[in-house]
């Protein structure tokens, strides 16, 4: 996408096989989330490498912030870009996603072959129970930074209830918040400031000695015949696969489903996984069908569990959707075109977010309107995550579910007899561990995997 000699060169001074070793570690090391991901990549790309001064990462991930898809992976693509222009940003990018990917595959093989075994099925009970206590950790966490007024509260609750009690669709709320906060901020400034990223982060680093230095390079400069050029091969490679696949098989072939519906993913992912797997999950279990609400909670018990972006959840999701649904293909060969396929559409958006808009962030900087519209998504993403959290945990813990249907209204009601008592009492040591003993993630994650393999040699589960 840019000239064909620009591509090699280094405006930054560091090799790019330099670069390919630093990229490469960051992306075995980024476990945890975003938060995690993000801190990572600030002690590896600022403190230690000192490639780029504090403000010019906090610059990049506050424009990150602002689009849709998993903003610690375009956070890599936009400093590999700034490094090494195109060729850098597509090895930063990729590397970041490229272990998740291919431990979700690998994990989603074992998972369609084995996870109806008793005693796979008792690691994915225990898994279930910690991925419960993480969601909520995570509304803890996104709430402490984001509700910081009366009128961030109340939209989180709006939030919440529109999507718990009436369905209302993930994209629809995250417009609608973006456009109160937008408007919001010129009757009350004060209720939607914004402080987008930095909670991220340690102390600020020394400014001065960075390897790029303080000039804006020669590729990062605003250029509309660059950045056209750039939008043409991301879009090509996008929606060129989407539309053959259409064309081929046919608009309801599941393959083209799962072309259209992780497109859209790619395009309304604001506010990180958990935000976005509310809506993952009632359309892929309740609209198509695809998964198992418990299913969704092993996959992003897996996804938790291995580097990369959490939304690599979404492989999981594509891999089972086609794997049940074949078509003349042997299941595990259409589980994984499948789940490439979401993987495909779900990333290479990212990329076109970066190549087309990060020469222009310098005019979003001190735009106060457009940090508030962010300031209210990220208020409205924790009611998401309350709902995810809910849904999650109404599925997980009792046996029978039945859909409430009236009055307007549109959920899922639990049969409280069927609760489960060992289910709970899972959830609530994991829980218990994460917020009282500060265990890490992955501890509470492996301990709650083995209490329920321990839970079903006692008998108790599987």
């Amino acid at each position: 996408m840019d000239d064909a000699g620009a591509a090699t060169s280094q405006p930054s001074g560091v090799s790019f096989r330099a670069a390919l070793r630093v990229w490469t570690r960051v992306a075995l090391l980024s476990f945890g989330g975003p938060a995690g991901q993000i801190a990572v990549m600030h002690r590896i790309i600022v403190e230690e490498q000192r490639w780029i001064s504090e403000q010019r990462f906090l610059h990049a991930l506050n424009y990150c912030m602002l689009l849709p898809g998993p903003e610690a992976q375009q956070l890599a693509t936009y400093i590999g870009w700034l490094m090494h222009r195109t060729a850098g940003g597509v090895m930063a990018g990729v590397l970041f996603v490229l272990p998740g990917a291919v431990s979700i595959m690998a994990l989603s093989y074992a998972y369609a072959a084995w996870g109806q075994l008793p005693v796979v099925a008792a690691l994915f009970f225990g898994l279930k129970a910690a991925v419960l206590a993480i969601v909520v950790q995570a509304i803890v966490r996104i709430g402490q930074r984001a509700l910081r007024s009366r009128a961030m509260v109340g939209l989180s609750a709006f939030a919440f209830v529109a999507i718990f009690f009436f369905n209302v669709p993930f994209p629809i709320i995250i417009i609608g918040a973006a456009a109160i906060g937008f408007a919001g901020h010129w009757v009350s400034a004060s209720s939607f400031d914004a402080k987008a990223g930095t909670s991220f982060l340690p102390a600020a680093a020394d400014d001065g000695g960075t390897v790029l230095g303080e000039e804006l390079p020669e590729h990062a400069r605003p250029d509309l015949k660059r950045a056209l050029r750039a939008s043409a091969v991301c879009l090509a490679l996008w929606l060129g696969p989407v539309a053959a696949i259409i064309w081929a098989a046919g608009y309801a072939d599941v393959f083209a489903q799962i072309a259209v519906f992780f497109s859209k993913m790619a395009m309304v992912t604001f506010g990180g996984a958990y935000a976005v797997l509310a809506y993952v999950a009632q359309q892929a279990v309740e609209h198509y069908g695809w998964l198992e609400p418990t299913e969704m909670l092993d996959g992003l018990g897996m996804a938790e569990t291995t580097p990369g972006p959490l939304i690599m959840v979404l492989q999981f999701v594509g891999f089972l959707a086609a794997f049940r649904d074949p078509g003349t293909m042997t299941p595990m060969l259409a589980g994984t075109l499948g789940g490439l396929l979401a993987t495909w559409v779900t990333f290479v958006p990212c990329f076109l977010w970066i190549f087309l808009g990060a020469p222009f962030i310098e005019q979003l900087r001190d735009n106060r309107s457009l940090s508030a519209a962010l300031s209210a998504v990220t208020a409205a993403v924790v009611g998401v995550i309350l709902n995810l959290a809910l849904w999650f945990a109404i599925h997980a813990m009792f046996r029978t579910v039945h859909p409430f249907r009236g009055f307007g209204l549109s959920f899922d009601m639990p049969v409280l007899a069927s609760l489960d008592p060992w289910a709970l009492a899972l959830a609530v040591a994991a829980a218990l561990a994460l917020f009282w003993l500060k265990a890490g993630m992955i501890a509470t994650l492996a301990a709650s995997c083995a209490a329920g393999i321990l839970l079903h040699f006692a008998g108790v589960v599987g």
